[in-house]
């Protein structure tokens, strides 16, 4: 947003240059950009002053050059001329030595001291064209002779310029829309520092009604779309072109001016925040005026001459026949100021500002006007603006107040009420801020101490302030103003001691990142807005769970994601469609769901794997990636976390994956992993196989809390071990086998594992076979065949009883 320095001392009498008004206003929250220096001719005139000519000599080596001694203020210069015109006692132009002109072109160059035909030449006498005025290059230009010498060039021509800051505008900062907004805020930030400036606002003393002669009628249908409707007439008014003063500082802040009329509500608009509209009173079909919803499909021209289908919910202004305007987003081309209009009726109003943004982005229609309601206008300023519009017209374009002024407004917008407490501010500043620096900042805001206590106070804030409801807000409008800088460093550090200390879920975090980034993977950080669409057929994730945004920036991100799949497939997407095919991605995210009334938030780590496991060298192996290249990095962070021990799986079969599995570690569901079903990849344009695991991140920190950390010593005696080649029905899974292993032996088998599986034309139908290795251990002895010998039998007679397994090949 652009901000006018020379239009904000208007309010205020600052006396701090441009620089250090920015860097106030950045240190109060609203951060300056950038700064523009806006001049009316360019380069401003600096470096240039009035001049008296005390001598004019003719040069001695040149009969068409004076030698000249000429009086700036501070001292004498010699400088040669060729001007026709110079003479003694004139009052010139002196471009000092350094000053940078400007040609015809826009091509700069610079004075500088040189001699000329053997003169020394410490300047040069300006023409009116040479400084950017016109008028002619023949001559030098003669001033008043009553200039004082020294003047500034700039001062004595009374030259336009400003400084203009582009200020970037926090969307839930709609009290600074306006130009007095960011006053406001500039005086708090003063304020605080120590320099005391008050605010000065227009005055409003002279607005009256004139007369009643042209009377409008105002019917609001809906008060829930627009809750404050206010407006009236001016008749006898002249439409001409804006004066120069108003013209200069839209131009400023990059507004075009149109005519005096809209040029005027453009002003006040950039002033207060508050957008007004200006209606030809001749084409107020039966001098009413109805404020409501039309039909679907309605055909409306706006200005832009763009013909619109208006939706059921699009809040219209009407007169008795016909649309006129777009509530709060653009006007009719047919209902606009004209050079022939003679009255008008301005509109001032406090529109839904949700209704407003459906409506502008339904329409791709971003306006000053839509931008500042679907914030949230001020709805105590409506009448304000529209009385600081109607004095300006009046002054600029002549005419009176013809109507009475119409303000609907059946609800009243309250002031929030907030509960505050020094302790609590103090607390969460860290430092004990003095009651009356406290009192004095929010007076600089604006929010009213209905009730004062030792403990603290009962507030008022007002409404244009929707992001000011609790008392962290008011805490932290405080410390904004007060100054993040402000606040010191103790020297004492408080903490707080826990005999069960949480599990660092950041440390943990970053732990397991090194892990993935060391094993191949990059981490993505995906939108938690989703498109609603992808979950579509879903059946697991429940359409009633989902939250959709009232308001969506597009309907790419209308609602909040239920998992973290969707935004890596998009990710897998674009890498693919850029001859990417190799892809290995985490993410740590949150996922979101509607459960009744309730909103569940729940933190997530989710991997996503697809073509090669390496990149293709000489060396390397060009295997494609698989469900169990994943489970083997999933258990690889298992056992980082030290989670490795009692997990329990299961397959799982759903909407989600084509085949996957869930892990369980104490009855509680940790991780799912599969390959993702080829359905649910179709709409990414993806035909490759993609394998995703999902870790449930706060299952994993819940675990940790309760996890013993116990030490022994490594055994010194060798480790035993046993191979068993094993028929099985297909059917039956490698954590079935492992876990009645470890359950038969609990002495001194410590770990399975699974080294080969078979599936062919030579087993029989229904049956795969997998090789297993035993390893066995014992921390107080070694053991002995027979001992070992014993417990394999002892395994295999479990594992054939449960699960009807058989020996492949042999004996025990």
């Amino acid at each position: 947003m652009k901000v006018s320095y020379s239009w904000i001392k208007d309010y205020l009498n600052v006396k701090l240059n441009a620089t250090d008004c920015a860097k106030v206003l950045t240190d109060t929250g609203l951060e300056v950009e950038g700064i523009h220096e806006i001049e009316s001719i360019k380069g401003g005139l600096k470096g240039m002053v009035v001049g008296e000519v005390l001598s004019c000599d003719q040069h001695p080596n040149a009969d068409r050059l004076k030698v000249t001694k000429v009086d700036v203020g501070v001292e004498t210069l010699q400088i040669v001329c060729g001007a026709p015109n110079v003479a003694k006692g004139q009052k010139v132009i002196v471009a000092t030595v350094g000053t940078v002109l400007y040609d015809a072109k826009g091509e700069p160059f610079k004075i500088k001291k040189g001699k000329i035909r053997g003169e020394l030449s410490l300047g040069m006498l300006c023409s009116s064209d040479e400084i950017g005025l016109g008028g002619g290059h023949d001559g030098i230009m003669e001033l008043d002779v009553l200039a004082e010498n020294g003047t500034p060039a700039s001062s004595y021509f009374k030259l336009d310029s400003d400084t203009v800051f582009e200020i970037g505008l926090t969307p839930n900062r709609s009290d600074a829309m306006g130009h007095i907004g960011v006053a406001l805020d500039l005086r708090a930030g003063l304020h605080s520092i120590g320099t005391e400036v008050e605010l000065q606002k227009p005055s409003l003393e002279k607005f009256k009604i004139n007369n009643t002669n042209f009377p409008i009628e105002v019917e609001v249908e809906d008060s829930e779309l627009c809750p404050r409707y206010a407006g009236l007439t001016l008749s006898g008014i002249t439409v001409a072109e804006s004066p120069k003063w108003l013209r200069t500082r839209l131009e400023a802040i990059g507004l075009n001016p149109v005519n005096n009329i809209v040029d005027i509500t453009n002003y006040v608009l950039h002033e207060t925040g508050n957008p007004l509209h200006a209606f030809d009173t001749s084409k107020i079909k039966g001098n009413k005026i109805k404020v409501k919803t039309l039909a679907k499909d309605v055909k409306f021209v706006t200005l832009d001459e763009q013909e619109r289908k208006l939706d059921s919910s699009d809040l219209m202004i009407c007169n008795s026949e016909e649309p006129m305007c777009i509530a709060g987003v653009f006007g009719g081309l047919e209902s606009g100021v004209t050079s022939k209009t003679t009255s008008v009726f301005i509109e001032s109003a406090y529109f839904n500002p949700v209704a407003i943004r459906k409506t502008a982005k339904r329409h791709a229609l971003n306006t000053d006007a839509s931008f500042r309601f679907e914030r949230s206008v001020n709805p105590n300023t409506v009448i304000w603006a529209l009385k600081r519009a109607a004095l300006l017209i009046q002054e600029i374009a002549g005419g009176k107040v013809s109507s009475a002024l119409i303000d609907i407004y059946p609800k009243p917008i309250a002031h929030f009420k907030v509960e505050f407490t020094f302790d609590k501010c103090n607390r969460l500043i860290g430092e004990v801020i003095d009651k009356n620096t406290i009192k004095q900042i929010l007076g600089n805001l604006e929010i009213d101490i209905l009730k004062e206590s030792d403990k603290g106070f009962s507030l008022a804030v007002p409404p244009y302030r929707a992001d000011v409801t609790r008392e962290v807000d008011v805490i932290e409008e405080i410390l904004r103003i007060y100054g993040y800088n402000t606040v010191g460093m103790t020297g004492r550090i408080n903490a707080s001691l826990s005999i069960n200390p949480k599990p660092d879920a950041h440390k943990l975090q970053e732990r397991i990142a090194d892990l993935l980034s060391s094993s191949g993977f990059n981490e993505a950080m995906c939108n938690s807005l989703t498109k609603a669409s992808y979950t579509n057929g879903i059946e697991s994730l429940k359409k009633e769970a989902q939250i959709s945004l009232l308001n969506p920036l597009s309907q790419d991100l209308n609602a909040l994601r239920q998992t973290l799949l969707f935004g890596g497939l998009e990710s897998l997407a674009y890498n693919i469609n850029r001859k990417k095919a190799d892809v290995l991605l985490y993410e740590f995210g949150k996922t979101y769901n509607k459960f009744g009334e309730k909103h569940h938030e729940e933190r997530h780590l989710a991997l996503w794997s697809t073509g090669k496991k390496q990149v293709s060298n000489w060396n390397s192996s060009k295997d494609k990636v698989d469900v169990f290249y994943l489970k083997g990095i999933v258990e690889k962070i298992l056992k980082r976390l030290g989670l490795n021990d009692g997990i329990s799986l299961s397959p799982i079969q759903n909407d989600f994956y084509a085949e996957g599995l869930v892990y369980k570690i104490r009855k509680k569901k940790v991780v799912e992993i599969g390959n993702v079903r080829s359905s649910i990849l179709k709409p990414f344009g993806i035909k490759q196989d993609v394998y995703y695991a999902d870790l449930s991140w706060e299952a994993i920190l819940e675990l940790l809390k309760d996890q013993k950390i116990t030490y022994k010593e490594v055994s010194k005696y060798p480790e035993v071990k046993r191979d068993l080649a094993l028929l099985l029905d297909n059917e039956v899974l490698f954590s079935e086998l492992e876990a009645i292993s470890l359950r038969t032996d609990k002495n001194i088998l410590k770990k399975v594992s699974l080294f080969d599986v078979y599936q062919g034309a030579k087993l029989p139908e229904g049956k795969k076979s997998y090789a297993l290795s035993f390893l066995f251990s014992d921390e107080e002895k070694t053991l002995t065949d027979k001992v070992v010998d014993k417990a394999i039998l002892k395994i295999f007679k479990s594992l054939e009883h449960q699960l009807k397994v058989e020996l492949r090949d042999g004996e025990l």
